[in-house]
């Protein structure tokens, strides 16, 4: 609850341990009063702590993405934006200070305006972009991954800035079907708003 005491403890997912604030169940209306420099996101009320600070690979890569991506929806219809930026998660209807999941990935893209607002997104991002890290790709892989096909993002890409790899999640009748896997080479098409990503590019800012 606010105010309460900080004690850490850990999630097992897969072959990760995950930093959580607590054991109590959370709203965005705590999460708001939380210090500025704890960083965390709500999954089902659960509070996780952000890992470290990203190695210079992950920010690298991070950042060519972003840059092609907001390059190419300069002058449309849609929005990218790039961690930290709250994304809630509403289940139905219910206040902003009720949601109990939210999210900061390190890459969005909105194409319904109505969703933004000065606080981030309200509701399902169009894309979804995480680039992984040893400690938070479990994270990623598993309960973020069943968060956004519950919600309904579009479409989920998990980029591996070491394996120079990309995996990438589309939403077919409400759910995410058997993903695709591609190296970093050439280039590939958002397929939810007409964005392709040149990896050649990409992997030279590894280097």
């Amino acid at each position: 609850m606010a105010g309460a005491t900080l004690t850490m403890t850990f999630l097992e997912i897969g072959d990760m341990s995950l930093p959580l604030r607590d054991t109590q169940r959370h709203t965005y209306g705590e999460y708001l009063t939380w210090p500025e420099g704890e960083r965390y996101e709500l999954i089902d009320g659960v509070a996780y702590a952000m890992g470290p600070a990203p190695v210079r690979a992950h920010q690298r890569l991070l950042a060519e993405m972003f840059r092609q991506i907001a390059d190419a929806l300069e002058g449309g219809g849609c929005e990218v934006d790039i961690a930290p930026f709250d994304v809630r998660l509403p289940e139905q209807d219910e206040a902003d200070e009720e949601i109990v999941n939210v999210v900061q990935p390190d890459i969005v893209v909105i194409c319904d305006r109505d969703k933004l607002d000065d606080k981030g997104c309200r509701g399902a991002p169009d894309w979804v972009i995480e680039i992984l890290s040893p400690s938070t790709a479990g994270h990623d892989q598993i309960l973020k991954l069943a968060l956004y096909e519950r919600h309904g993002v579009k479409e989920y890409w998990l980029a591996h800035p070491t394996d120079h790899i990309v995996t990438v999640y589309r939403l077919e009748d409400g759910r995410y079907g058997r993903p695709g896997v591609y190296e970093l080479k050439g280039s590939l098409r958002a397929a939810c708003c007409e964005v392709e990503i040149d990896w050649d590019r990409v992997v030279a800012g590894l280097e």
